[in-house]
């Protein structure tokens, strides 16, 4: 058994570049994974510093200097989030308050429906089976009600939680992306000197994360201004409200799109019932999806995602569940980076290089 350990170690370790991908690979995770809630403010703050130095980056390569050109994305960024915080949520908040006003209703109408299936399908429905399914629904929405209430005391906390970030974030974002080369020289003095592979790793993930985060965001604004015009046109009630949901539904791949198509479904239903008018509306839907699936995420990914979508889903299931949302919204991206690790890992490289000679 030690003979095995210590071939598998040789075959796979025995370069130091190697080791010390691995140890700071391993490293990172569990610097994130044990303190990843204290470190919140400051892992956000990378992460809105390293999408927003692109930007910074074209205005200096067109003549601004970096202090103007880090104060005017900085500022165009808490305005960008003013706007949104001040003018988008309160008609969110208004429309979900509607909704939980209204469904009541929609759950009565629903418990009719499913009152008259014994009627109309008696081959395949028997009035028990409905009544046990309306009692299990009722038990299930008890439930959620309960939950809701116990997360209330917390919702003051949570409250504070954010407006010490929205304190701390701009100041951090801001010395980040001034202070850049500075921070930078100061990291690499505890980096070891042979990382030649690990820069190899990185300068491979970089470009494919900032253009990944980068196109998200744009994907996000683009599916819900679409969803939302369609939604108004069309006349469906909380246009606003799941048109939002539709545009955050992008952040995950496949499961998110199926997600969201059960309450625009089940709104459009109790608002027309079983007419051509919710036909035509989930018809537009699917539209959307289709285009944005097919149309949208190639041309703004086509150099980015190169994953199959056992790996994808495998990636937003188990990130997911370690980091929570930053879990998922970054799951491709760290999928990207363990499929770097492994193109450029020793080993696996020079299979690559045989398998791809030998075609």
């Amino acid at each position: 058994m030690i003979e095995i350990l210590k071939n598998w170690y040789q075959r796979h370790f025995s370069d130091p570049q190697v080791v010390i991908l691995a140890l700071l690979l391993i490293m990172g995770f569990a610097t994130i994974m044990a303190l990843g809630d204290i470190l919140a403010p400051l892992l956000g703050a990378v992460v809105f510093a390293y999408l927003l130095e692109s930007v910074v980056g074209q205005l200096q390569r067109w003549g601004v200097p970096r202090v103007a050109a880090v104060t005017v994305v900085i500022l165009l960024a808490i305005a960008a989030t003013v706007v949104t915080f001040f003018g988008l949520v309160p008609l969110l908040s208004k429309q979900i308050t509607q909704l939980v006003k209204e469904l009541p209703v929609m759950i009565a109408k629903g418990q009719g429906y499913l009152l008259q299936l014994p009627q109309n399908y008696p081959e395949v429905f028997s009035a028990q089976q409905v009544q046990e399914l309306i009692t299990g629904l009722r038990g299930d929405v008890g439930n959620l009600g309960q939950k809701i209430l116990s997360l209330s005391p917390k919702l003051f906390q949570n409250i504070l939680t954010f407006g010490i970030y929205l304190i701390l974030m701009p100041i951090l974002v801001f010395f980040m992306l001034k202070d850049k080369q500075q921070i930078l020289d100061w990291a690499s003095r505890f980096m070891p000197e042979n990382t030649e592979l690990s820069r190899h790793v990185w300068n491979d993930v970089d470009a494919k994360i900032g253009n990944y985060v980068r196109g998200k965001f744009i994907e996000i604004g683009i599916v819900w201004a679409a969803s939302f015009g369609t939604f108004s046109v069309m006349g469906l009630n909380y246009a606003l409200l799941l048109s939002f949901l539709v545009g955050i539904s992008v952040i995950i791949p496949y499961i998110g799109a199926i997600a969201v198509t059960v309450p625009v479904a089940m709104i459009a239903f109790f608002q027309w019932g079983a007419t051509a008018q919710c036909l035509y509306l989930l018809i537009a839907y699917q539209v959307i999806q289709l285009l944005d699936g097919n149309v949208l995420v190639p041309v703004l990914f086509s150099e980015v995602v190169n994953l199959h979508p056992v790996a994808i889903i495998a990636a937003v299931v188990f990130f997911g569940g370690v980091w929570g949302m930053w879990g998922v919204f970054f799951a491709i991206p760290l999928a990207t980076l363990v499929q770097a690790v492994l193109k450029a890992w020793p080993r696996f490289a020079a299979e690559s290089e045989i398998l791809g000679g030998s075609e």
